[in-house]
């Protein structure tokens, strides 16, 4: 988001609901699956995580939702940043789970053309996420398991 968010929205976001407080109650919740990408000699480069879905829209039973999904530049590309993905949805399958829903930034061209690779849709839906008070719309797609 460095490239389209001030910096002061940045580090808000980062010290509120995408700090160390959030982090710690995410992962010692159940409900929640958390995956490391590490590069060959064990330094963290991405992560993931599979959760009940937290959208503002209406979504169905059986739904989970792979959210905060990211992989640093450097290292996205070359099929590295598949494995996430695919660790969630054998988890959600394992859960019970039918439907695998994500939001992705609108203005994230090439984040849409790796999920519709991977065969998530587009919903019709959209959400207002906030970046320090600072809002972007996120376009929901989802796969079916």
């Amino acid at each position: 988001f460095a490239h389209d968010h001030p910096g002061d929205a940045i580090v808000a976001h980062a010290q509120g609901p995408h700090g160390e407080a959030w982090y710690k109650a995410a992962l010692a919740d159940p409900a929640n699956a958390f995956w490391l990408l590490e590069t060959p000699l064990g330094a963290p480069v991405g992560y993931a995580m599979l959760s009940p879905p937290g959208f503002e829209h209406r979504h169905e039973e059986g739904d989970l939702e792979l959210k905060r999904i990211y992989v640093l530049d450097r290292w996205a590309g070359g099929g590295r940043g598949r494995h996430q993905p695919s660790a969630a949805e054998a988890e959600a399958r394992a859960r019970g789970a039918t439907r695998l829903l994500l939001s992705v930034y609108e203005h994230n061209a090439a984040a849409q053309a790796f999920y519709a690779r991977l065969g998530y849709e587009a919903t019709g839906l959209k959400q207002t996420f906030l970046t320090g008070g600072w809002g972007s719309t996120d376009i929901i797609l989802m796969k079916t398991l």
